[in-house]
């Protein structure tokens, strides 16, 4: 008969030999884990047999971004849109549901009057991105703007400088007179441009939002005032001397830009692309909706569909990010405002471009 002790013993080695074998068990099943996380593709692969390399060389899941995204346009209207085809994509939603397949729930727009003070908010941090006229996005840049350009949708904004009643009757009369302008903007650029092209050099410039310049205008409290689309044509119609109009000046013309905050791109560095492609969608559907583009234009505008037509005709928006032509209008701008001493620095377009 075995002793208490040797009973005792006999149990302690099978115990130990159980616990042995459970941590070898143990040990196997990490290990296939650990090889079935690194292929990334076994359960497909069993299930799917020849299908595996097509498996292996699917997209990957698209990058997320920040849920909120806060955008800036230049107006002002009910329903809080721009035009073009990124309001258009914004009007009819195309743009929000693309958005939303990178995690953007939610888009918040911002009007503002000025390029200028769209540039401060998204200096400061309360816009992403925006899209304005290229004279105020150029010198916000040469200022230390920390900002990237993704696109420049249009590339034929056209300035008017329009005169008071019974005054000025050509350019050259506006040697020693006061003009409105809107400092830092597309106009301002166009107009000192002209002044300089005329070869007229003693004139003022004041800075006055273009409501502020218009009524400045009736009251003969300003000689001339620039202004665009719509709003100019409405004062030529009532009787204001149409002086010029950058349509006659090819190199003065204005182009769009949308630019992005480095801060941002540092959050969703896949951005551009996503809002290209998304703003590419919107304007394929909007030149299968032409009249009703054009009835929007005119809501957001309180004018016509065919003034609507007139002043911003869809063949004006361009359908890729960059073309040579809008290359050559931000070249010709910025050397401009560099020669003027209105940007502080000289740069190259292609260092702030991102394609």
């Amino acid at each position: 008969m075995k002793s208490y002790r040797e009973i005792q013993g006999g149990r302690k080695k099978g115990a130990r030999g159980l616990l042995l074998a459970s941590l070898v068990m143990i040990m196997l099943v990490l290990q296939a884990c650990g090889n079935n996380a690194g292929s990334g593709n076994s359960a497909s692969s069993a299930a799917g047999g020849d299908n595996t390399a097509e498996a292996a060389g699917s997209e990957t899941a698209p990058a997320t971004a920040p849920a909120v995204l806060n955008f800036g346009y230049i107006g002002s209207n009910k329903l809080n849109v721009p035009g073009g085809a990124e309001g258009w994509g914004f009007y009819k939603g195309i743009i929000q549901e693309e958005l939303k397949k990178y995690g953007i729930t939610e888009v918040k727009l911002t009007g503002f009057p000025n390029g200028p003070d769209q540039t401060e908010s998204l200096i400061s941090g309360r816009l992403d991105f925006g899209s304005l006229g290229d004279t105020p996005a150029i010198i916000a840049y040469a200022s230390g703007a920390k900002t990237r350009l993704i696109s420049q949708s249009s590339a034929h904004t056209v300035g008017y400088l329009i005169g008071k009643k019974d005054g000025p009757k050509t350019v050259k009369d506006l040697q020693g007179k006061t003009i409105a302008i809107q400092k830092g903007s597309f106009m301002h650029r166009y107009v000192v441009g002209l002044l300089q092209q005329e070869g007229v050099t003693d004139y003022k410039l004041v800075h006055m939002l273009i409501p502020d310049a218009t009524a400045a205008l009736a009251r003969g409290d300003v000689d001339a005032t620039t202004n665009l689309g719509v709003p100019a044509l409405k004062l030529i119609d009532e009787g204001y001397t149409h002086l010029d109009d950058a349509s006659k000046h090819p190199d003065l013309l204005g182009s769009s830009a949308t630019v992005v905050s480095e801060e941002y791109l540092e959050k969703f560095p896949d951005f551009p692309k996503v809002w290209n492609e998304a703003r590419e969608k919107a304007l394929a559907d909007l030149k299968q909706h032409e009249d009703e583009y054009y009835e929007f234009l005119a809501e957001i505008g309180d004018t016509t569909p065919e003034l609507a037509k007139q002043v911003n005709p869809i063949s004006d928006i361009k359908d890729t990010a960059f073309t040579e032509e809008g290359t050559k209008l931000l070249e010709g701008t910025k050397n401009f405002l560099v020669e003027e001493k209105l940007a502080k620095k000289d740069f190259n377009i292609s260092d702030w471009q991102l394609q």
